[in-house]
C-alpha cells in the first residue's frame, strides 16, 4: 500500500475542507458586522442582506459535513488525523449557528426601525459584538496553530461576554420598569443580546475543540458562565427563531 499517497490525499482533501472552514468565517464575520451597522443605522435593505446572504452560509457548511464525511469513509485517517476532521466538522457547526443568530439579528432590525429608540443600549450592543467578533478571530488562530493556551484563554473569555449581557439585560428591565411605553422594544432588543450571548456560546466550544483537538481531552473543568438571567427568565428568552 502507497501510504504517502493515502496520506497526500488526506491532505489535499483536507486542506479543502479547511479553505471552505475559513471562508466561512469570513462570510459569518461580515454577517455580523452589518448585522450590527444595520441596528445602528435602521438599514433595512442591509438587514435583508444579511438574511439573504445567511444561504452561502448553509451550504458551506453543508459542504464541509459532505467532504469530512467522504474523507472519513475513503481515507480511513488515523487517530490524530480523525480528531482533525471531527473538530473541522464541529468548528463548521458552531459557525453555521453564529450566522443563524446574525441573521435573527437581522430580523429584528425593521421592527425596531419603526419604535423609538431606547437610549444607551446600541454601545453596548456593539461592544458585545465586537468582543464577540475578537474571539471568533483568536479561536480560528488559536486552531490554525494549534495553540491550546491561546484556545484556553479565548474559552475563558466568555465569562466577559455573560458580564455585559447581564449589565445590558438589567439596563433593559429599567428602561422597561421606567418607560413602559418601550417594553416592545427592550423586548427585542432583548433578544438580540441573548443571539450575541449565544454566539459566545459557540465560539467557545470552537475553542474547546481545538483543545480536543491537540491534546485528545475536552476541557475537563466546569467552563466560566456569568450569564445568571437563565436563572429568572423563561427558555423561549433565547433569542433563537
Amino acid at each position: 500500500m502507497n501510504t504517502k499517497h493515502i496520506s497526500s490525499a488526506f491532505d489535499r482533501d483536507l486542506e479543502g475542507a479547511q479553505a471552505m472552514l475559513m471562508k466561512m468565517a469570513d462570510l459569518i464575520n461580515e454577517a455580523m458586522m452589518r448585522a450590527a451597522e444595520a441596528l445602528e443605522t435602521s438599514n433595512i435593505a442591509m438587514a435583508e442582506a444579511v438574511r439573504r446572504n445567511d444561504k452561502a452560509i448553509d451550504k458551506l457548511e453543508e459542504s464541509i459535513r459532505i467532504d469530512c464525511a467522504r474523507i472519513l469513509a475513503t481515507r480511513s485517517p488515523n487517530a490524530g488525523d480523525l480528531r482533525t476532521v471531527l473538530t473541522v466538522m464541529s468548528i463548521a457547526s458552531n459557525l453555521e449557528r453564529c450566522g443563524d443568530y446574525a441573521k435573527n439579528i437581522a430580523k429584528r432590525t425593521s421592527v425596531l426601525a419603526h419604535v423609538h429608540p431606547v437610549k444607551d443600549v446600541s454601545p453596548a450592543l456593539r461592544r458585545m459584538q465586537q468582543a464577540v467578533v475578537g474571539m471568533m478571530t483568536d479561536a480560528l488562530d488559536a486552531y490554525t496553530r494549534r495553540d491550546v493556551e491561546f484556545a484556553q484563554e479565548v474559552r475563558a473569555r466568555d465569562f466577559e461576554i455573560d458580564e455585559m449581557y447581564n449589565t445590558l439585560f438589567r439596563s433593559l428591565l429599567t428602561h422597561m420598569m421606567e418607560e413602559p411605553h418601550s417594553i416592545s422594544a427592550c423586548m427585542h432588543l432583548h433578544f438580540i443580546a441573548k443571539n450575541i450571548e449565544r454566539m459566545g456560546d459557540h465560539i467557545t466550544s470552537i475553542a474547546e475543540q481545538v483543545i480536543y483537538l491537540v491534546t485528545g481531552e475536552l476541557p475537563d473543568d466546569d467552563r466560566p458562565k456569568g450569564d445568571l438571567t437563565s436563572l429568572s427568565s423563561p427558555d423561549a428568552f433565547d433569542g433563537t427563531t
